[in-house]
């Protein structure tokens, strides 16, 4: 298993690396100069997107301090904005910060779930 420190450490090749890149296709919903989203290829919703920055790291939450208040920031109103978008605001939205794989993070690349499109049940 690895080392706390090791699973923070950010991967240039992880998937979403690679589809900043241009290297993989994604479909798109949103993009600036800050970040990109895109429509998850294996949804756990009938509409799930995910907001990925385009900075390389931190890798999770558990990485961030408290000088990535202003884009983190940023990326929780966009989400927002992109959920509104999607016709997800009037009957309700998730938004989705997993940090680890205990949390069930599987790209190790700070991302954001955008969860709608239909009764979500109970979180946890």
């Amino acid at each position: 298993m690895p080392e706390a420190h090791d699973a923070q450490r950010y991967d240039p090749n992880n998937v979403f690396a690679r589809i900043l890149r241009g290297e993989l296709p994604s479909d798109r919903v949103y993009e600036d100069d800050e970040c990109i989203a895109f429509r998850d290829v294996d949804p756990a919703a009938p509409t799930h997107i995910l907001l990925i920055p385009r900075r390389a790291g931190p890798v999770s939450t558990v990485g961030l301090g408290e000088q990535d208040a202003g884009w983190v920031g940023r990326l929780v109103v966009r989400a927002a904005r992109i959920a509104a978008e999607q016709g997800l605001a009037e009957r309700g939205y998730r938004l989705v910060l997993n940090a680890g794989p205990d949390a069930g993070q599987a790209v190790p690349h700070l991302h954001l779930h955008i969860l709608g499109g239909g009764e979500l049940g109970p979180f946890a």
